[in-house]
C-alpha cells in the first residue's frame, strides 16, 4: 500500500486514498495531526509526537521541534547521549506516520508519497528521501507542498481559471499558481520562502514583550535553553489566541513568579511588518514568471495552519484586493493531496481522468567563464539552461566554446539556484569532455538538459567537431546512501527504546500534566500534582481499565483546568 504524508515543520499528517477519496489517517490518539516532535525521557524512551511535544516546556533540553529547517544541513542535535541529524529525526515521524496507517488500515505500508516545500533544493529533497528510506519506506515521489494542495483543492471544484496556493506553515513559506481544466493539474510557476513560518512570528511576539513581561531583568538569571522554550510556547498560545480576539495575554511561570502583559493584534501586526513584507515577492516572483495577472485569479486557497492568524489574512486581502479562499481545512489540504498523488500511481480507477503537471522549482545551469571587458576573464558564473518554473518534463540546450588557446578539456560543473555566482547556489555534479587542440572560441559543445517529474536530470554534452558524447545522470535520489548504510542507521534507530504504541496516549496526558504542574502556582500546582500521583498509581496497576478511567479523568480535570484543550 502506498501512503500519503505530509512531513511538515510543526505537524505532520499521513493519509489513503480509499473508495475514490482521500481518508485521513488518525494516529494512536485519535487525532489527526502528529506533532513533528521528538523527546528521550530519562530511561533513555523515544517519544514521537504529542508526547514529545507535551515534554517540551518541562524538558527543552530532551526535546526538538522544527528540525524540518535542519533538513539537508549538517546540523545535528543531542538528546541524551545520542546526536540525531534531522535525517534521523524526521525518520522517527515517517516511520510513526506508517505505524498509524498499518494500524488504521490493517495492511502493510511500502511506499510512500512524500510531501516537501516547494523551494527545497536539491540536497533539501535527496535528505527528505533519505529520511523516508531509514523509516523502511520506498518513496515513490516527492510532491511540492503547494502542488499538493492544489491537487486536492482542484479534484474537489475542477476550476477551470487559474488560482493560487499560498502556504505558510510553521517553518517554510510556499506559492504556486495552478490551473485545472479537463481532468489535467496544471502547476504554471511555484517560488517560496524555506526560512519564514509562524515560528518567525512567534519570535517576533517574543521580542516585543521581553522587555514589558520583565524591566527589572529577573530573568537574566534563568537558563537560556529552558527560558527560550518558556517564551516559545508562551508565543505560540498568545499567537492562537490572538487569531480569535484582538487581545491576549502572553505570560509565563519561572522560579515560583509570573510574568505578564496583555498584547493587542494591532501591536503584533506592527512588529511583524517586514515579516508580513516579505510575503509579497515570493508571490510576486509567481505571477510574473507563469505570466498570469492577479486579477486573472480566480481564487486564492490558503494552506498551513499560520494562514489562521488574521494579521495574515489582512495581508492577503491587502495583496489581491479580495478575500481569500478559506474553505480548504489548512492543516489537511496537503496531505490529503499526497494520498490523490499515491492514487494516481497506484492507478486507482477513480483517477483515470486526472493528470498531474509540475515545473522545475529551481533554475538549472552550468558554470562558466565570461571576458570582463577589460582584457580579463571572470569565472564562477551561473548559465542558466532550464530556467525555473519550466513545465516538466522539459529538455533544452545551450552552446558554449572554449575560452583558452589549446585548451583540451571541459570541466563541466552543473548547478541548481538562481545566483549569478555559482558560489551561492548548489552543485548537483559534473563531467570531464576532452575538445581538440584548437584557439580560444573555435571548439563548440552543446549541452543538453533532460529534466523529468521524478527528479531524474539527464545531462549530454555533444562536441560536434569530434562527435564526441559524454553523459551525466543526476537523480532525485542520486547520492542515496547504499543499501547496507540504509539498514545501519534503521537499525541504530530501531535500537532504541521506541514507547510502545498502547502507552502513546499515556505518555502524552503524563507530559500534558506536567506542563500544566510548571504553569500555575499555589493550590493549582498542588491540585495537579495530586492528579498526577493518582494517575501513576494507576499506570502501575497496568490494568487497562483502570488506567483508561483515570486517564479519562486526567485529561477531563486538565481541560477544566486550562479552560480548553491545549493545542
Amino acid at each position: 500500500m502506498i501512503i500519503g504524508i505530509d512531513l511538515g515543520t510543526t505537524n505532520s499528517a499521513a493519509a489513503i486514498w480509499r473508495d475514490g477519496e482521500s481518508v485521513l489517517v488518525p494516529n494512536a490518539l485519535g487525532d489527526l495531526l502528529t506533532p513533528s516532535a521528538i523527546s528521550m525521557t530519562e530511561a533513555g524512551e523515544i517519544l514521537v509526537g504529542m508526547a514529545a511535544r507535551e515534554r517540551q516546556p518541562t524538558h527543552p533540553r530532551d526535546t526538538v521541534t522544527a528540525f524540518k529547517r535542519y533538513i539537508g544541513t549538517q546540523q545535528s542535535v543531542t538528546l541524551g547521549k545520542r546526536k540525531f541529524d534531522a535525517e534521523e529525526l524526521s525518520a522517527l515521524v515517517l516511520r510513526q506516520l506508517k505505524a498509524d496507517a498499518e494500524a488504521f488500515t490493517g495492511e502493510t505500508v511500502t511506499g510512500a508519497v512524500i510531501t516537501v516545500p516547494a523551494y527545497f533544493n536539491d540536497r533539501q529533497r535527496k535528505a527528505t528521501r533519505r529520511a523516508g528510506e531509514i523509516a523502511g519506506l520506498e518513496v515513490k515521489r516527492l510532491v511540492n507542498e503547494p502542488t499538493a494542495a492544489a491537487l486536492a483543492f482542484g479534484i474537489q471544484t475542477r476550476e477551470q481559471e487559474p488560482f493560487l496556493v499560498f502556504d505558510l506553515g510553521g517553518g517554510t513559506f510556499d506559492v504556486s499558481i495552478v490551473e485545472v481544466f479537463e481532468g489535467v493539474v496544471e502547476v504554471r510557476a511555484s517560488s517560496g520562502d524555506n526560512r519564514l513560518g509562524g515560528e518567525d512570528f512567534n519570535a517576533v511576539l517574543i521580542d516585543l514583550v521581553r522587555r514589558r513581561i520583565d524591566p527589572e531583568k529577573a530573568l537574566d538569571k534563568a537558563d537560556p535553553i529552558v527560558l527560550a522554550e518558556l517564551l516559545r510556547a508562551a508565543a505560540e498560545r498568545t499567537r492562537r489566541k490572538l487569531s480569535e480576539a484582538d487581545e491576549a495575554e502572553f505570560a509565563i511561570v519561572w522560579n515560583e513568579q509570573r510574568f505578564e502583559t496583555m498584547v493587542t493584534a494591532a501591536e503584533l501586526e506592527t512588529a511583524c511588518a517586514s515579516l508580513l513584507q516579505r510575503l509579497r515577492d515570493p508571490v510576486l516572483r509567481s505571477l510574473r514568471d507563469s505570466n498570469i495577472r492577479v486579477e486573472a485569479l480566480s481564487e486564492v486557497v490558503l494552506v498551513g495552519g499560520s494562514t489562521r492568524m488574521p494579521i495574515v489574512r489582512r495581508a492577503i486581502t491587502r495583496m489581491f484586493g479580495r478575500f481569500p479562499n478559506a474553505t480548504v481545512h489548512p492543516d489537511h489540504a496537503v496531505a490529503l493531496g499526497a494520498a490523490v498523488q499515491a492514487g494516481l500511481l497506484a492507478k486507482d480507477a477513480a483517477l483515470d481522468e486526472i493528470r498531474l503537471t509540475d515545473v522545475c522549482p529551481f533554475t538549472l545551469g552550468i558554470e562558466v567563464a565570461e571576458e570582463d571587458g577589460r582584457g580579463g576573464i571572470r569565472s564562477g558564473l551561473f548559465s542558466p539552461i532550464i530556467d525555473r518554473n519550466t513545465p516538466i518534463p522539459a529538455s533544452r540546450v545551450g552552446s558554449y566554446s572554449t575560452m583558452s588557446d589549446q585548451q583540451r578539456e571541459i570541466h563541466l560543473v552543473v548547478y541548481q539556484g538562481e545566483a549569478r555566482d555559482v558560489a551561492s547556489n548548489v552543485r548537483l555534479g559534473d563531467l570531464r569532455v576532452q575538445v581538440p587542440p584548437k584557439p580560444r572560441g573555435h571548439v563548440h559543445v552543446e549541452c543538453r538538459f533532460t529534466y523529468d517529474t521524478s527528479g531524474m536530470l539527464d545531462v549530454d554534452v555533444t562536441v560536434p567537431a569530434t562527435g564526441v558524447t559524454r553523459n551525466l545522470v543526476i537523480m532525485d535520489q542520486a547520492d542515496t546512501m547504499t543499501e547496507r548504510e540504509i539498514a545501519e542507521r534503521r537499525d541504530a534507530l530501531a535500537a532504541l527504546k521506541i514507547h510502545p504504541r498502547e502507552e502513546s496516549e499515556n505518555a502524552a496526558v503524563r507530559a500534558r500534566a506536567a506542563r500544566c504542574y510548571e504553569s500555575f502556582l499555589g493550590d493549582s500546582r498542588d491540585m495537579v500534582g495530586r492528579w498526577i500521583t493518582q494517575f501513576d498509581s494507576a499506570l502501575d496497576t497496568q490494568d487497562p481499565r483502570i488506567i483508561r478511567e483515570a486517564r479519562e479523568q486526567l485529561v477531563a480535570a486538565l481541560d477544566q483546568l486550562e479552560g480548553e484543550r491545549y493545542l
